[in-house]
This record gives structure tokens, sequence and C-alpha cells, in this order.
């Protein structure tokens, strides 16, 4: 896609962005001539991301699940660019199928503090830099996921918190209001990553049986959100879903 002038010199942070889909956003982002701050926790697919930016990214190694690294990773955004203007709220993480009653409760809190916990951090600190920065306001995406809607078999905490994923965007959409901050969320299915490369291979579906299923380019991902980060604060896309046509989620399978 074509670089759009309205982005130049507009800034975003995207979490979990050295791989998968956090990847794709922010080279997507880059081509269309943002500025991105990628954070993730290993440097290394960071650094790769930053070496074919053209000097436009910033690589911040952060652990979303502490709340002391997501600030230092807005405040060096701030420090770097001088205003933060999209948060691709991204970075996530799941469990091998497993049948609830079985599941260690380390297990089950650990998928809550990224996906939930680490999810609110975000957002916090996104309001904290975006309300008081002049022109204010700015914009938040969340990675929710088909998972929103409608549970795979033995996935209760990664159901459970993109679930509450929704509640998070729905109430940080109405209080960035008063902000100038526009808060919506994307819902993937079946974007081709290394995550989802076991689809391919077949997955359980809700009848028992194992199927295998379509996948879509990760980069039809990445457009997506350009196009949502690209929007003037004055409009959102609250709900965006992107699948892979034929995979089993509307109707029966």
């Amino acid at each position: 896609m074509a670089t759009n002038p309205a982005a130049a010199g507009r800034v975003a942070i995207v979490t979990g962005g050295g791989t998968g889909i956090g990847r794709a956003a922010a080279q997507a982002l880059l081509g269309g001539g943002w500025k991105v701050v990628v954070a993730g926790r290993r440097p290394e697919p960071l650094q790769e991301v930053v070496q074919q930016s053209a000097g436009n990214a910033l690589a911040v190694p952060t652990d979303i699940t502490d709340p002391d690294s997501v600030r230092a990773l807005f405040d060096a955004a701030v420090k770097a660019f001088g205003r933060v203007d999209l948060l691709f709220n991204n970075a996530g993480t799941g469990l091998p199928a497993n049948p609830l009653e079985d599941m260690a409760v380390a297990d089950w809190k650990r998928v809550v503090d990224t996906n939930l916990n680490g999810m609110f951090y975000g957002i916090q600190n996104a309001f904290r830099v975006m309300k008081s920065q002049q022109p204010r306001g700015g914009r938040i995406i969340n990675n929710g996921s088909i998972s929103a809607h409608a549970p795979r078999p033995s996935s209760i905490a990664y159901t459970a918190t993109k679930h509450a994923v929704t509640g998070l965007t729905k109430a940080a959409s109405l209080d960035g209001r008063k902000y100038d901050i526009a808060v919506g969320q994307i819902d993937i299915g079946n974007a081709q990553t290394d995550m989802a490369a076991r689809m391919a291979r077949g997955v359980p579906q809700a009848n028992g049986e194992i199927a295998v299923e379509p996948l879509m380019d990760v980069e039809i991902v990445g457009q997506s959100i350009l196009y949502m980060a690209n929007l003037p604060l004055e409009a959102n896309v609250l709900f965006h879903t992107v699948m892979a046509t034929k995979m089993p989620f509307v109707g029966r399978g």
C-alpha cells in the first residue's frame, strides 16, 4: 500500500511486534508512513523489524505482564518520537489444548496476566500519554480473536481472556471519548502465523472430529490494522472481524 501523507509524523506502538500478527502490523504501518515502536520479550525479532525500517522504527524489549516495563515502553516511545498516536495492543499467549479440570493454576494465571492484565497496562499507559499530548488523543486497537466470540474445545483460559478483551474495548472506548481517544478491536481468525500453523495439520472441532482449517495470509491482517489506524479520530471501527473465509466459525462448522 502506498504511503499515506497524513501518516507522516504519526507514531505507533505495536506489542508482540517481532513475530506473527504483530510483525505484519508493524510492517504495514511502516509501509504506510508511520513511525513504529516494536515491543516484545525477545530483542532479536524486534531488531529484524527495525533493520528493515529505514530508521523509522525503534525496538523496546518489554514484558507486558510488568506494569513498570509497559510504562517504560511508552516513555521510550515519547522520548524517541515525541508522542504516541496508536497502540496496537497485540501481545498474547495461549496454552496447548487440555481439559480444564487438569489445568495448572499457574498456567491459568500466566494467560490471564498476559492477555488481560498486560492489555490493561497498555490501555492505561496509552491513556496517560494520549490525553496529555498536543494535539491530544490517539487510537487503541486491541487484538481480540475469533475466540472473543466462540471457544475452541479445551481453551478456557484463552477464550475467557479474549472475551474479557471485548469488555476492555467497550469500557475504554467509552472512557476515551473525553480525551479524543478512539478504541476498537480486531478479531482475527486463522491468519498464517507460527501460532496458527497447526490449523493446516488438523485441529479438534466441537463435534470431536479433527479437521484441517483454511488459513489466510497474515499480511491481510496488517492491512486491516493500517486501515483502522489511518481513520480520522472522528471515526472508529469498534469491532472488525477478518478471517479465513471458509474457516469453521459461522453456522455449525
